[in-house]
């Protein structure tokens, strides 16, 4: 087999390297991260690796070379930036020059939905990079590799920067996605994001065009009744936390499909944040993180222990590990189109109520704001809370247009009949330095009664409207206090929090005026109102 992918690097690809590892398994990729001094194993035998300069990912760097397919299609612009060609080429050319030592080869797949699942193969410079690969995606059984042929090729290089003169990069990182060639080339970063999120960006565009499915940044799962939920969420608003429940199935943790057979995982494993990580507040994740498991940049005790609490490296400290990692799981990662969506805020000002009901139009709105916000101490400069928006609550991630999705996601919901919510997990009682986080225990009851079928908007008695934001927030939720539910009980001074309130209602208005006269009016209309 390993003659056969020799020869299809060095004819498909131009990648002529002297020692190819193919499909390597995790136990000898562990070992050979060890044998080169690029990692070390924590007590527990799991791999932690540094990925050096880049902890995070470089959104900034990440290119679509424009083409045929592109020329017209991509909202080229801040996120989606445009690459030539020919110095695509040029930087091609080189990288896999550069590629002549060893390299480690794995043929996977994503989208567990069969109708859609698609054959990649990636190319590691480090053997750690390899292992992520087989942690994150979809690993194809033994009979399927003898037929594989890859649909899509990604190339990873961190020892190779590039020249930004020469290579017309901004910096000496890069990750480059080319559509028409079916290649993204990553160099210059050893952090493992960049290759998950690459595949997701290709995805976000392939799926809509061809296939007319709905691609989503959001974790879901599945109760016993057979019903799926869906949870949207940027980074620190408890996607991943909510979904991981126990009296459900975990289809996935991050990105998915929607289809007209239902929801499908795009990968085959997670990547969860682990600062703060305890087996009290997070068992399921805690227990994952076992060997073969892949822990990045975190830091140990003097015993020799992985000390979760510590943020000198990064506060994006990471660990992948495949979905079977955890107990309980759906196999396949396949469910029905979903009965409820949550769309999670971490809204720092304790503005936002903990829970409300969202009609059509506010869903598209709040969709398409994709509204979390920066606390004091998370960037260099930030005193206190930032709005950050983030289309689609995933705008790194995506070559078309915001609006495109959200109308892929109304024609869902009018399809699939659906209740959507938008769920504060921030603060309550003041912003972030006064109030007080909303305990994970209330959030889970709320979403919970949800799911139950306890908060249905027919008895309209039970609801009351906020009457900035307009949304319709439930007066009693089981066994959550009812001070909780109505964010301006909670505030000492209610002067102090129709001033938040306005200042946070700004935001939202300035944000969405890049989308007048793209979206209907009465989506326009369901933001704010001062």
């Amino acid at each position: 087999m390993t003659a056969k992918i020799k020869e299809s690097l060095n004819l498909d690809l131009g990648i002529n390297a002297n020692l190819i590892h193919y499909q390597w398994s995790p136990e000898a990729l562990q070992k050979q991260t060890i044998l080169l001094n690029m990692g070390r194993e924590t007590e527990n035998g799991t791999l932690a690796v540094h990925t050096g300069k880049f902890t995070g990912r470089s959104p900034e760097d990440r290119y679509i070379v424009v083409d045929a397919l592109t020329r017209k299609t991509v909202d080229w612009g801040a996120v989606n930036l445009p690459f030539d060609q020919k110095s695509f080429d040029m930087l091609y050319r080189q990288v896999t020059a550069y590629l002549q030592d060893t390299v480690y080869v794995r043929d996977a797949q994503v989208c567990a939905g069969e109708n859609y699942k698609m054959n990649i193969r990636v190319i590691t410079e480090y053997p750690w990079s390899n292992l992520f690969a087989y942690n994150m995606f979809l690993r194809p059984e033994a009979q399927e590799l003898d037929t594989f042929k890859p649909e899509w090729t990604v190339i990873n290089a961190p020892g190779y920067k590039a020249t930004p003169g020469e290579h017309k990069t901004k910096n000496t990182n890069f990750t480059i996605i080319n559509f028409s060639k079916r290649i993204i080339l990553i160099g210059g970063t050893g952090y493992t994001g960049e290759i998950k999120k690459g595949v997701f960006s290709a995805l976000n565009f392939l799926l809509p065009v061809k296939e007319g499915v709905f691609p989503m940044h959001c974790a879901a799962n599945v109760g016993k009744n057979g019903e799926t939920a869906l949870f949207f969420g940027l980074s620190g608003t408890g996607k991943t936390t909510l979904s991981a429940d126990v009296n459900r199935k975990l289809i996935g943790d991050d990105e998915h499909g929607w289809s007209k057979e239902g929801v499908f995982n795009f990968e085959g494993g997670c990547y969860a944040k682990v600062i703060g990580l305890s087996p009290e507040k997070e068992p399921e994740i805690f227990d994952a993180i076992k060997k073969g498991a892949l822990l990045e940049n975190v830091s140990f005790m003097p015993n020799g222990s992985v000390d979760y609490t510590d943020a000198s490296i990064t506060q994006n400290t990471r660990v992948s590990y495949p979905i079977h990692f955890l107990r309980n799981i759906q196999q396949p990662s396949t469910g029905t189109a979903p009965k409820h969506i949550f769309l999670l805020t971490a809204d720092a000002f304790g503005v936002l109520p903990p829970i409300a009901k969202l009609n059509q139009d506010q869903a598209a709105y709040y969709f398409i704001s994709g509204y979390t916000a920066k606390v004091a101490g998370t960037e260099k400069g930030i005193t206190e809370p930032v709005p950050s928006f983030s289309a689609c609550f995933g705008a790194p991630f995506l070559p078309l247009s915001p609006v495109k999705y959200t109308a892929m996601l109304l024609e869902k919901l009018k399809q699939d009949k659906v209740s959507v919510w938008l769920v504060n997990t921030g603060w309550i009682g003041g912003s972030y330095g006064v109030g007080e986080r909303i305990p994970l225990k209330y959030t889970r009851a709320m979403i919970n009664a949800v799911l139950k079928g306890e908060l249905k908007m027919s008895d309209q008695g039970r609801y009351t409207v906020h009457p900035t934001f307009k949304l319709a927030m439930p007066k009693k939720c089981g066994a959550v206090p009812e001070g909780i539910l109505n964010p301006v009980r909670n505030w000492k001074d209610k002067g102090a929090y129709h001033k938040t309130e306005k200042k946070l209602a700004d935001a939202f208005q300035r944000n969405f005026e890049k989308y007048k006269g793209l979206v209907s009016e009465s989506i326009y209309k369901s933001g704010p109102f001062i």
